[in-house]
């Protein structure tokens, strides 16, 4: 009965709920976006969202640039006025690099020529926007963790996924087909920040007031989060999306694209979940540990009941993956299923684990974390000269999540370390 109880009493707690409201709302994002993959599939080309894959990895290196990591120093300040002062430093940071981004689009060519993909000069315009809204909208969302605004994350992500979704279609069916993905994915968080800002307006206004002093003592403060939180989301970016960068030179576009949505239908449902319980989780254990509370029981509760549910769910889904993928997708993309075969191990590890990835930044080791992200960067690197030595996609897929695998195990155990240590100081000051 006790034990019922507890169970009762936790789900009730405001963690829970405010869990399952953003999970909720991501949930319906995800639906939405997925429900139309059945209709891009059977309008554009592999080779279109190959592009698309491409455009979105240039831009999600630049986006990082943009916001200085600075976006989740906004959660860790006790008083309000210093977390806006995190935010300003991140949107300063956000104007320098779309400025830059807007002054290489004179050098699209270029940049087109060197990556063999001639028909991203057309659209590379659309970057330099891109970059701007995307790190606009990681400031605010953690602005809205911090001040528990969870109702306003979860109408981005719905109206975002509902516009991205809806533009995508429009524009295949209007025959507007190599850049029509690429426009949706710049209106799509156009229109809904655009929303969102106005549903929420009273939340933001301790925005619109800018103390430079208090933004300048903040950049020094937080200072750790540009030195070694930047390059390790850098490496770790870089190393996530490594294939799309480093194999495209070698392999037709059609094979980008194939793997891309193998990502895509691996990862955007994976951060669906572990994304609604790191935000609010973050914001959590970030105040038990300024009160030298316990984090244990929420860390091994949430654990170990990820673990059951990923092993059981995991094991069914591998036999199901390709005939899965031919009938959603078309009967040629079957060898997505394939690849997210190959990437079950990886993905599993990331499920249990990811949702307490922030522990590196409560306790202040952003630099072993960087150090982790640098071994894993250069071991994915490895793995995938591998398979273009061998002129083998498959190959160097499959040597790439082996690798993702081992080390995202390490990193893990090396986090169970960190809670343990804060464990057994905070019981010696007791």
């Amino acid at each position: 009965m006790g034990t019922l109880k507890g169970i009762h009493q936790w789900f009730k707690g405001k963690l829970v709920k405010s869990t399952l409201q953003l999970l909720s709302a991501n949930v319906v994002a995800q639906v939405i976006g997925f429900s139309v993959y059945p209709l891009l599939t059977r309008l554009y080309a592999p080779s279109d969202f190959g592009l698309l894959n491409l455009f979105l990895t240039l831009g999600g290196v630049l986006v990082l640039f943009a916001t200085g990591a600075y976006y989740s120093a906004i959660v860790l300040p006790k008083q309000t006025s210093e977390g806006a002062a995190c935010f300003h430093v991140g949107m300063l940071c956000n104007l320098c690099v779309t400025l830059l981004c807007a002054l290489s689009v004179f050098f699209a060519p270029s940049i087109a020529q060197l990556l063999h993909v001639p028909s991203l000069a057309n659209w590379y315009f659309l970057l330099p926007l891109f970059v701007f809204l995307s790190a606009t909208w990681q400031l605010l969302n953690y602005w809205y963790v911090r001040t528990h605004q969870f109702g306003a994350i979860s109408a981005y992500q719905i109206g975002q996924s509902t516009l991205n979704s809806g533009a995508k279609w429009m524009f295949g069916a209007t025959q507007f087909l190599q850049g029509g993905m690429l426009c949706a994915v710049v209106l799509a968080p156009l229109l809904s920040l655009l929303a969102v800002v106005m549903r929420s307006f009273v939340a933001i206004k301790p925005l619109f007031s800018v103390q430079w002093s208090q933004c300048k003592a903040m950049a020094h403060v937080y200072r750790k989060f540009p030195q070694f939180t930047l390059p390790k989301q850098l490496v770790n970016y870089m190393g996530g999306n490594m294939p799309i960068l480093l194999l495209t030179p070698f392999f037709d576009l059609s094979y980008i694209g194939y793997f891309g949505m193998a990502l895509t239908l691996s990862f955007v449902p994976l951060s669906v979940v572990t994304k609604s319980f790191y935000q609010v989780l973050f914001s959590d254990v970030t105040a038990l540990v300024h009160k030298g509370a316990s984090v244990w029981k929420n860390y091994r509760r949430l654990v170990g009941w990820s673990a059951l549910l990923i092993t059981v769910s995991f094991t069914g889904l591998f036999f199901a993956l390709p005939s899965v993928t031919s009938w959603l997708l078309g009967e040629s993309w079957g060898v997505v299923g394939s690849y997210i075969q190959l990437m079950l191990p990886w993905l599993a590890i990331i499920a249990i684990t990811n949702t307490f990835d922030f522990i590196f930044d409560v306790f202040g080791k952003q630099d072993k974390q960087f150090y982790f992200e640098i071994a894993l960067f250069v071991l994915r690197a490895l793995a995938l000269l591998l398979g273009i030595y061998y002129q083998d996609f498959f190959l160097a897929v499959a040597c790439f999540s082996a690798v993702s695998f081992v080390l995202r195990l390490v990193y893990a155990t090396y986090q169970y370390y960190l809670l343990q240590q804060y464990e057994k100081q905070r019981c010696k000051s007791n």
